[in-house]
């Protein structure tokens, strides 16, 4: 008895599921046809009509019911333990790769510059193609432009870090150091509902005062360990090659969502998915990786 009950609550769930998704695309199909039955009543008549208080209010439903689902996915995915934060002893830390035991044949895949129109998307899709999830170091301009991007990011399990507002190499203040990344984590947080204390200083410049001001504030500083290269845009195999020049268990890999144009990049993360898997190798987000090594120096800790 206790075994069907087991087995009817994940039924009952995509059941739930499957109901309000079926709703949502009904409800969206509705208001797509009272927009064209709208459009084409204006082009007959030469009229411009104001949608009367009863359609502005099912719009405003609409929207309400997404904003609702979005919530709920997001909850979905803290309850699930995705997350954007490092460990306590690795705030404030530099971090390029981890070592790990020789068993655990991890990698991490790190995007930075974006979020980006259809490149990032293109990269989101073939991650959830894969099941992998990585995590993006974000321009808070970016997050301003498309933060319907970081909030699908966010929904489906990536973790998210701090690349600054502006992605500015030049030298900074303290006062313009704290623009560049306190503006950034709070527009994060506001529009996906995210704290972050990752941090990738654009370039991997360590001496523009960018950086200091990230480790006196906690922030865990994520370099890499394998760059792709991508930015210079070379052939899809170069860069394929470039990822793997360096590749090992605990390492973080560099590529780019945005900033550009990315086609290479999007071209070559199949390839790049593939061969670490025929390598013998599992994906995970910087803060996982960054856990596995606490709980392994935890438990050497207890042996000693």
């Amino acid at each position: 008895m206790e075994n069907n009950k087991s087995f009817l609550w994940p039924q009952g769930i995509l059941i739930a599921l499957l109901f309000l998704s079926a709703a949502f695309s009904m409800s969206i199909m509705l208001l797509i046809r009272l927009h064209a039955s709208e459009a084409q009543s204006q082009r007959s008549t030469g009229i411009n009509i104001n949608l009367s208080p009863a359609k502005v209010g099912t719009q405003q439903q609409l929207e309400g019911f997404k904003a609702t689902m979005l919530t709920s996915w997001q909850k979905e995915a803290n309850t699930k333990g995705f997350a954007s934060t490092a460990p306590v002893s690795f705030q404030g830390i530099t971090i390029n790769q981890v070592n790990l035991s020789q068993d655990k044949k991890v990698i991490a895949l790190t995007f930075d510059d974006g979020p980006w129109p259809e490149t990032t998307a293109q990269v989101l899709d073939i991650l959830q193609k894969n099941n992998i999830k990585a995590t993006f170091f974000v321009v808070g301009r970016n997050v301003q432009n498309y933060p319907q991007l970081v909030n699908r990011l966010i929904a489906e399990g990536h973790a998210i870090g701090n690349h600054t507002w502006h992605h500015w190499y030049h030298f900074m203040n303290p006062e313009a150091a704290a623009y560049e990344i306190n503006h950034t984590s709070n527009l994060i947080y506001k529009t996906a509902g995210v704290k972050t204390n990752l941090f990738r200083p654009p370039g991997g410049i360590m001496h523009n005062g960018v950086a200091d001001y990230a480790k006196n504030s906690s922030y865990a500083i994520i370099m890499w360990s394998s760059d792709s290269l991508d930015y210079s845009r070379p052939a899809v195999q170069k860069l394929v090659s470039n990822v793997f020049r360096n590749a090992q268990p605990g390492g973080i890999v560099l590529l780019h969502d945005g900033g550009g144009n990315r086609s290479q990049t999007v071209q070559a993360l199949p390839e790049i998915i593939n061969k670490f898997r025929q390598q013998g190798y599992s994906f995970v987000t910087v803060p996982e990786l960054l856990a596995m090594k606490e709980k392994e120096q935890k438990l050497m800790a207890k042996q000693k």
